[in-house]
């Protein structure tokens, strides 16, 4: 398998419609190291000794550490940037996530990357709301280590602004 995929597909905003249902690719592998693990529990006061002390994991339940759940989800961005590029969009934004699980543990040193599928497109005002599902592969497991469905608007001008 190779590393790193060609240039992301590039989708105008007015075309996402036409692309619901279709599966766009896959993003590079990226490997999950000890130190990404370690950082993110820094950052988020997670210290939960699965993750983050390799001794005592090496005798648990999946014989080493593995990362967080939230920390490979954290990829989904960078997964998704890798694969599509939707021009036309004059502001976009990562409007949440409707689904997520973990089938199984993401060892670390393992690699990672996303199937990204665009599951269904639907208009709002201004826009459009794309919802697409990243299944995150780990390189040697048959089940994912997350799977997700993430939401986007892609607005064509900036929204007016929400008044309360």
């Amino acid at each position: 398998m190779p590393e790193t995929p060609g240039p992301p597909a590039v989708v105008h905003v007015t075309d996402l419609v036409a692309s619901a249902g279709t599966v766009l690719g896959h993003s590079s592998w990226r490997t999950i190291t000890q130190a990404d693990v370690d950082t993110f529990a820094e950052l988020t006061g997670d210290r939960q000794w699965i993750h983050i002390d390799p001794v005592r994991a090496a005798a648990g339940p999946f014989g080493g550490t593995i990362a967080y759940g939230y920390l490979t989800l954290s990829f989904a961005t960078q997964f998704l940037d890798e694969v599509i590029e939707v021009a036309g969009a004059g502001l976009v934004l990562n409007y949440g996530s409707n689904r997520v699980r973990y089938p199984a543990p993401v060892p670390v040193g393992s690699r990672v990357r996303a199937a990204v599928e665009l599951r269904e497109v639907d208009q709002v005002a201004g826009g459009v709301q794309a919802t697409f599902r990243l299944t995150f592969e780990v390189d040697g497991q048959p089940k994912p280590g997350c799977v997700a469905d993430i939401v986007y608007r892609y607005y064509a001008d900036f929204p007016a602004p929400v008044v309360r």
